[in-house]
């Protein structure tokens, strides 16, 4: 954390970090006398002294805090106090009454009219939240709160610039926290992202040094824990097996086969809602010697994630997720990792805000988080985030366990009592799935009933295959060399599921009221295709039978 620091001890750790930079240029190193470390930031002018008495690091944000807190001078120590104690304050965890039976007030938009087919006006249902969630109105208002104190983060000169600096700083510990990384002081570090995809690829860009590099993942993820590997390394895959799981026997296999340096999974399908087993793969990677990513899009906003394994050798060592998935769609995520595996690389972006000291010919980088979150932060994404975790936790993780196992059987039950139904995945055994079902019918295009669920129900789906090509296509019975054919295909005709994905403010009567509007579109997608048949404006799939 940054901190403002007297006059007078600014001219001596300027002094000493001068020196320091002048030993770091010409390859010197010199154990730096007890109570000389210094620490400033070096964006306004002043360079940090390490320990080693070199350019390395402003290091960590609480080891700049307690350089800063060592300041004998009182001139600044009175604004810094009360720009803790405010911001402290602002974001420790307050209730706010929320629960799983009033939630639903609390739902930004949920009672908005949207126009149906027949011109009537109704609230949409919204079973699309995997793709993304609504805001809450405690997150909007701690949004809107916070821009008025807004000022620039870590580089400023100002009240709300040390206040701001402060919150990020307060929410990386919160986020450290809240994924169960802090039974260690300074175990795990946390590096705000844009949001999952970005994380997977900044660490994917740090991490892999080389093509040949062998990074293992399955045929369950999402493209972007699979593309940002498959671009950059090696890739190989472990199998899923019929109801779609995941083949942990087959990661092991492939473990002992190859010398592979990352294992990165989902923690849970965007597709069928499996939940991984995510510290049993890491006991399986760090007895193999690779090191551990996974992927949290889907987990963090539907079950208690806990970095920590039962042993070390189950700890997770990093974890990326997205903000707008946990009720907060203002952008951001984060990753939460290691900091002795964050130290000695970065992503492949750079800029302001990374770096000690840049000469014409050298720059000296600081240490994670800092060196890999180039430029300004997204403020309010990070506001957000900081407030969705308070109402998630205050929620309570086992009572949103337990509400998605009701609507998933609920659901479930309903669909099965449909001629031609086919729902995707495991439908006995759903106590390892989150809140998604994904379904169609054998004898339906899903890309029509997914339009008339929307004219005519006021029913949000998804349809498709979810970013996740080759997982929905073994799902579905497509061989390998049947998916090239796809590939200039109308979108109707492109095969695909339609999802239903739960947020913690559905409800059984939604369910219900989906269940009742389903045979009512169904009709409706057919008389469509009947018409365009007709009018021979239907362009035939190359494949019906998917």
């Amino acid at each position: 954390m940054f901190k403002r620091i007297g006059r007078r001890k600014f001219v001596a750790m300027a002094v000493a970090g001068c020196l320091a930079f002048s030993m770091a240029f010409t390859g010197c190193t010199k154990e730096a006398e007890t109570g000389t470390t210094a620490a400033a930031n070096t964006e306004s002018g002043a360079v940090t002294a390490s320990a080693e008495g070199t350019t390395a690091s402003a290091a960590t944000e609480s080891t700049t805090a307690a350089a800063a807190s060592t300041e004998s001078g009182t001139e600044t120590a009175a604004t810094e106090s009360s720009t803790t104690a405010s911001t402290e304050s602002s974001t420790e965890t307050a209730s706010t009454g929320i629960t799983m039976d009033n939630i639903r007030s609390y739902v930004v938009g949920i009672d908005e009219p949207v126009e149906l087919k027949d011109g009537t006006k109704k609230p949409i249902i919204n079973f699309d939240n995997a793709a993304t969630t609504p805001s809450l109105t405690p997150v909007s208002e701690k949004v809107e709160e916070e821009l008025k104190m807004y000022g620039s983060v870590g580089r400023g000169f100002s009240q709300k610039s040390d206040h701001s600096t402060d919150f990020v700083y307060q929410t990386r510990q919160k986020v450290i926290s809240f994924v169960g990384a802090d039974k260690e002081e300074n175990e795990y570090t946390c590096v705000f992202v844009n949001n999952t995809t970005d994380g997977l690829n900044k660490l994917a860009s740090a991490l892999v040094k080389d093509k040949s590099d062998v990074i293992l993942t399955t045929r369950i993820e999402h493209h972007s824990n699979d593309l940002s590997w498959r671009e950059r390394g090696t890739v190989v895959y472990a199998e899923v097996d019929e109801q779609g799981r995941v083949k942990y026997e087959d990661i092991e296999k492939l473990l002992k086969e190859n010398k592979v340096k990352i294992v990165s999974v989902t923690a849970a399908s965007n597709v069928t809602g499996y939940v991984t087993d995510v510290h049993r793969v890491a006991k399986l990677a760090h007895q193999y010697g690779a090191m551990l990513v996974v992927d949290g899009a889907q987990i963090v906003a539907h079950r208690k994630f806990e970095m920590k394994g039962a042993t070390p050798e189950e700890d997770v060592d990093f974890l990326v997720f997205s903000a707008h998935k946990m009720y907060s769609p203002y952008g951001g995520g984060a990753i939460v990792g290691k900091n002795e595996l964050m130290l000695n690389t970065m992503p492949d972006v750079y800029g302001g805000g990374t770096v000690n000291i840049v000469a014409d010919s050298r720059q000296e980088y600081k240490n994670p988080p800092e060196s890999w979150e180039a430029g300004s932060p997204n403020y309010t994404s990070i506001v957000g985030l900081n407030k969705a975790i308070d109402i998630l936790q205050e929620v309570g993780f086992d009572k949103i366990e337990e509400h998605e196992k009701v609507l998933n059987r609920r659901l479930i039950d309903g669909l099965k009592k449909f001629d031609n139904i086919i729902i995707y995945g495991d439908t006995e055994n759903i106590d390892d799935r989150v809140g998604v079902v994904t379904f169609d019918f054998s004898d339906l295009n899903s890309y029509y009933l997914a339009v008339a669920l929307k004219e005519y129900g006021g029913v949000a789906t998804r349809r498709g295959s979810f970013c996740a090509h080759p997982y929905v296509w073994r799902l579905k019975g497509i061989p390998d060399d049947k998916v090239a054919e796809f590939e200039n295909c109308e979108a109707a005709f492109t095969p695909g599921m339609i999802r239903i994905s739960f947020g913690i403010y559905n409800t059984e009567e939604e369910v219900d009221q989906f269940l009742e509007v389903l045979p009512k579109a169904i009709e409706e997608a057919n008389k469509e295709l009947e018409r365009l048949e007709k009018e021979d404006l239907l362009l035939k799939p190359i494949h019906p039978e998917y």
